[in-house]
């Protein structure tokens, strides 16, 4: 997750939550009343506090629901299949896995057409 080097942080807030996954705070909350397995701990001031470990199972949440394209429903099925299987974090790691790899594509993407916009280049 990342390089040698890079300090990774154990706890995120909300905001920095919604950052990482792309999603509105209004979706996680709503997500964690139907999602027993996100259960973000609150600090002291009462605001939400999530680990490592529930970003991954937001990411593996999105997935399943926006790419899988499964309701609400099958994907609480999908998550429960994967923590009786054991296989639960191997399958957040994987939906975190692709959502770093469309970022970067996104990312790309949008390098490759301010470059084709550059009049300073040369054309090929």
């Amino acid at each position: 997750m990342a390089t040698r080097g890079e300090l990774v942080q154990e706890f995120y807030s909300i905001g920095e939550v919604c950052a990482l996954t792309e999603l509105k705070p209004h979706v996680l909350r709503y997500w964690e009343s139907q999602f027993k397995l996100l259960n973000p701990a609150k600090n002291r001031s009462g605001n939400r506090v999530y680990a490592r470990r529930e970003v991954e199972l937001i990411l593996l949440v999105k997935h399943l629901l926006y790419t899988e394209k499964y309701t609400i429903d099958g994907a609480r099925q999908k998550l429960d299949e994967h923590r009786k299987g054991g296989t639960l974090r191997p399958a957040a790691r994987a939906a975190l896995e692709v959502q770093a790899l469309e970022s970067i594509e996104r990312e790309l993407a949008a390098l490759t057409a301010l470059l084709a916009d550059d009049p300073s280049l040369p054309s090929r």
